[in-house]
């Protein structure tokens, strides 16, 4: 069983697609950050630079997801759930114009998609 450690609705998806017909490759990146608080921040792909703090987590959208190893550590018993909603998100991330934020919403694994996930962690390592 592969578990999915992040997806979008629907409605992400669509603005995913829009802007990615308006600006290129995406990449998202979630921090926990104190600028735009922990809104998940979508760039032009390269335009963050991801370090060594940070952790590949999936694709929403067919585009690359990071998250900050400190606050993946928060969030590692949950499935992130990349959602839209109307609003001004945080001044960086490109769907500011749109009138729209990405938000993050989750849900706790199952049990047997915690086993799932720990059994692929013990066969990475």
């Amino acid at each position: 069983m592969k578990v999915k450690k992040v997806t979008a609705t629907d409605g992400a998806l669509e603005l995913i697609e829009k802007l990615k017909e308006r600006h290129g490759p995406l990449m998202f990146h979630q921090s926990g950050g104190c600028c735009d608080g922990s809104s998940p921040m979508c760039f032009p792909e390269g335009d963050f630079k991801v370090g060594s703090s940070d952790m590949y987590l999936g694709q929403i959208g067919g585009m690359p997801f990071y998250i900050s190893k400190d606050q993946y550590e928060y969030w590692k018993h949950t499935q992130l759930i990349i959602d839209v909603v109307d609003g001004r998100g945080g001044m960086f991330s490109l769907e500011g114009p749109e009138g729209k934020r990405f938000l993050t919403r989750s849900r706790v694994y199952s049990e047997e998609e915690r086993k799932a996930l720990q059994e692929e962690e013990r066969t990475q390592t």
